[in-house]
Parts: structure tokens; sequence; C-alpha cells
């Protein structure tokens, strides 16, 4: 495929390749914020749980990828697209959102700060419980919010951006640290800086457009990352144990496939129920969120029941 200069790019394009540059994965997003491009796989009769395996693109946030070149083949398949996700939890940067949903509590016009940790602050738009509960948290657990890269949402919101370390999975979740404060992880993805959706366009918060993002302060990554479920051997039969070693040999990509698998083989070998949590346990361990993995069991143990 012809390489397309930046200048001559669409605007999406041309944001998610200065994104790519700088070593975040980015893919294509539709006015709507979800993935452009369909799934390859829409259609069959049987649920397909592929992240990409298959080689062809349509797996959402498991297309996203930091090539020049791969950027800019996504996008020739999808011309519509008005704006690019990033990849969340991914190399170098392992990138964690902070989602704000900003609510008005009033109707003064008054503005709430997100304070930086050299004192300085960044207008957090109109003052709303998401960030108040995230102040308060910052209070109650001892740690400051570093400068980073905040982006400003259409509907009023903020997207904190900071970065985990290497041996941290940071899980995906929705008002679990507080009320109105999501947090984009593992698997999930941002709306990037420059986007255009139905709602309008996505922006950096002024002063933050130069920043890199900035490593999540060791409090707050204690309180993203929920403690491992407990573990109870004596309840696996010992036939599961290869299974369950099999599901936590995953690496990203294959987690929910390996999952699948070994779901399917202990039903099919009777002792499918007495080995689900296990098989929960391992997943989560691996980076899937508790209600995906239980979602996947339970289309294999419909299967194998069909069988």
């Amino acid at each position: 495929m012809a390489t397309t200069a930046r200048h001559t790019a669409t605007p999406a394009l041309a944001h998610a390749l200065s994104a790519a540059e700088r070593g975040l994965p980015v893919f294509p997003l539709s006015p709507t914020k979800l993935p452009a491009l369909r799934s390859p796989h829409r259609g069959e009769p049987e649920p397909v749980l592929c992240r990409g395996e298959c080689g062809l693109p349509g797996h959402g946030v498991h297309d996203a990828t930091t090539d020049p070149a791969a950027v800019r083949a996504l996008f020739a398949l999808a011309p519509w697209a008005t704006g690019y996700g990033i990849a969340c939890g991914r190399p170098p940067h392992r990138l964690i959102g902070i989602d704000l949903d900003i609510t008005h509590a009033d109707d003064s016009p008054h503005e709430a700060t997100i304070t930086g940790a050299t004192g300085t602050t960044a207008q957090a738009g109109p003052a709303s419980d998401s960030v108040a509960a995230l102040q308060q948290l910052a209070l109650q657990h001892l740690f400051t919010l570093p400068e980073t890269v905040i982006v400003l949402t259409p509907s009023g919101g903020r997207h904190i951006w900071l970065t985990g370390p290497p041996n941290v999975v940071v899980p995906n979740s929705a008002s679990r640290l507080a009320p109105g404060i999501d947090v984009r992880g593992a698997g999930g993805y941002l709306v990037g800086p420059g986007s255009v959706t139905a709602r309008g366009a996505y922006r950096p918060a002024p002063g933050t457009a130069g920043l890199s993002p900035a490593p999540c302060p060791r409090a707050l990554l204690h309180l993203l990352t929920p403690p491992a479920r407990p573990h109870h051997p004596r309840s696996r039969p010992a036939q599961g144990h290869g299974l369950v070693q099999f599901v936590l040999a995953a690496h990203e990509g294959q987690r929910n496939t390996r999952l699948f698998w070994a779901a399917c083989r202990a039903y099919e070998h009777g002792f499918g129920e007495a080995l689900v949590e296990s098989l929960v346990d391992a997943a989560v361990r691996t980076g899937l969120n508790e209600h995906e993995a239980r979602a996947t069991i339970a289309s294999a143990a419909r299967l194998t029941a069909s069988r």
C-alpha cells in the first residue's frame, strides 16, 4: 500500500499517527466511539473467541498498533473513521486511564481543579462528585496526582493518563473505585485527543498537551488492582490441575481462547462445574475481568451441552 503523507491524511489518521509515534497503540473509531471495523467473524453460527489470532482486522482494541504502515492500512479500510482509540495496558507505556464522569452538581459556574505533584493545577471543569471523590481518595490514601496528560471529553468529563509498571495488570472497572470514576486498563481503550465523535471533539486540557503520561502513584495503583481471589486447592479436582495451569500460562491475545478450550475440556470430562471457580481465578490472574471469564466459561458449558 502506498504511504500516505501526514499532511494529506484525514485528521483522525493524522492524530493517530502522531500518537503511534509516541509509542501509543492505536486503531480507528467510528463517530459512536466504537471500533470502526466490523468483526470478520460476524454471522458465524458459533461465537468466535478470536482476539486477532486469525490475522484479519476487525478485532477492536486488539487491532491497535504503533506501526505507521499498519495504522494507515487500518484507516484505509475504515475511511469513515473520525477518531482513534488508544489501547491501555500495552507496552511501552502500559497506559492507565482514569475516566472522571463530570456531572453538574448545581447550576453555578464554579470550577473544580486537579492538583498536580508540583502544586500546579489543571482545570477539571464543572464541580462534580467524581472529582471530589478522587480528591478524597488522594487525601485518605496519601497520594498526589502527578502532572500528566489530561484529555477533555465532549460531555465535560476528563481522562487522566497514567502509566503502570510491567508486572502489574490493571483491570477495567466502572465506578468500583468511586461513583463516577471508571478505569481503563488491560483490554480497554481511551478515545484519543483530536478524535471527533457524534457528541463533539476530544482535546487536551490546557497546559497538558506537551506532557508525557506520568507513572501512577503507588497508593493509587494499589487501589486499582483488586486483591487476588482466595485459592481453594482442595476443592479443585486433581484431573483439572493441568487445565488451570494451561489458562495461567496464557499470554495477551490468547487468554480468552485458552480459557474457553480448558472449560470445554472440563465439561466434556464431567467436572466442569467443580472447576469453574478455579478457572475464573486463573483467568483473572492473567488479566481478564471476572465477568468476561464467567461468560466465556458459560459459553463453553452451553457448547458442550449441545454436543
